[in-house]
């Protein structure tokens, strides 16, 4: 059987260590590098050729994860890599995916499902862990957090650049009622920026 060779991504060296002990502790995973920052994730792809990267998404100084992961796949289109990180809103879920993360797996996830997990997108397949595959499944089944036709009309003005100041005139409220409208996008779309909503409401068409 030829072992899944990894490569480790995590500015935390405990972090890394520790992952680093469970994955071999499998017969078929075999940790063969570890990268501290984004830059030598990219790096370590080309000097290494895992077959698989985890990678975590904040790392400190230097490019952050989703952009360390549309490198690796500028070098490796066909490398698989796994996001393996504490954060797990909509909007970090739905850029890393959109950069090319094959999964999306969350540091409190038993060894059994990182195992599952690392396995599984070794062999091309989408991983979600469990939590963040349950969320998403949920607010897709809640028509409630569906925007209302002022909060679309609002975003899709946002995504052109208007201030608070600018959407009130647009829509005739005051700027108040933009932060309020503002604040139920945010909350229907699990964001927390401008940016974030805009993105989010891109990805699910929600912006014509």
């Amino acid at each position: 059987m030829t072992a899944v060779t990894v490569l480790l991504v995590d500015d935390h060296a405990v972090v890394r260590a520790g992952l680093r002990a469970l994955l071999d502790s499998q017969p078929d995973i075999e940790v063969i590098a570890e990268a501290g920052t984004g830059e030598e994730a990219v790096d370590a792809v080309t000097a290494h050729r895992p077959r698989l990267v985890t990678m975590d998404l904040a790392l400190g100084s230097g490019i952050d994860g989703v952009e360390a992961i549309r490198r690796i796949r500028q070098v490796d289109r066909d490398l698989p890599v796994l996001v393996f990180t504490t954060y797990d809103t909509d909007a970090d879920v739905v850029r890393a995916i959109d950069a090319g993360a094959i999964g999306y797996l969350l540091k409190d996830s038993t060894p059994q499902e990182i195992f599952a997990a690392v396995r599984g997108a070794a062999a091309g397949q989408s991983v979600l862990s469990p939590p963040v595959a349950s969320r998403l499944l949920q607010q897709m089944q809640r028509p409630e957090e569906a925007l209302t036709p002022r909060e679309a009309e609002l975003l899709t003005l946002l995504a052109r650049g208007m201030t608070n100041k600018e959407l009130g005139k647009a829509l005739f409220i005051s700027e108040a009622t933009v932060k309020t409208h503002l604040a139920h996008i945010y909350a229907k779309l699990g964001v927390d920026t401008r940016a974030a909503a805009v993105s989010v409401a891109l990805r699910r068409q929600g912006i014509r």
